[in-house]
């Protein structure tokens, strides 16, 4: 059996046209970076691509929410990096957190919780996840043992660096 992670990573630079004039990330641009990221994550280490289930299979994701908190600005041409994990799942949704940080992962720099529903483009409806969607569901699921986005983003302050999640 392959070992499949839990807390997916990447690296990227913080562009130009995604910045305001004083050089920060724009607030709206952080959901762009957080989605291309888990897009990304998902064909490298799941072989999950959303574009391509919707075209062959009529069935993909769309988002259903979103909670962010923004930290720290993101600079022009920073390197950030950004991690993402599973956290809560259910036979037709699924909860993610991202977390943004410096390149050093020293400053965390904002936090997303977005949900997902499952559904088929096809029929117009929500979808059930297959049973070999929700195997691997459970195989990387990492969740957070907290009750609200509140709660995790005090709890992720507590801490100056990076923690284990």
């Amino acid at each position: 059996m392959t070992y499949l992670l839990n807390v997916l990573e990447s690296k990227t630079k913080i562009r130009f046209q995604d910045c305001d004039p004083f050089n920060h990330l724009n607030n709206g641009s952080y959901i762009n970076y957080f989605m291309n990221h888990r897009e990304d994550a998902l064909i490298e280490h799941y072989n999950i691509d959303i574009y391509k289930m919707a075209k062959t299979l009529g069935k993909s994701w769309v988002s259903s929410s979103n909670q962010i908190a923004y930290l720290k600005p993101a600079f022009l041409m920073e390197t950030v990096v950004i991690e993402s994990q599973l956290i809560k799942y259910t036979d037709s949704e699924l909860y993610v957190e991202m977390r943004m940080y410096n390149e050093s992962k020293s400053h965390l720099k904002a936090v997303i919780w977005c949900g997902f529903v499952h559904y088929n483009l096809l029929k117009q409806q929500r979808e059930t996840h297959s049973k070999e969607l929700m195997q691997l569901f459970d195989n990387v699921n990492n969740p957070v043992l907290l009750d609200s986005f509140e709660a995790r983003i005090n709890q992720l302050k507590k801490y100056k660096t990076r923690i284990t999640v």
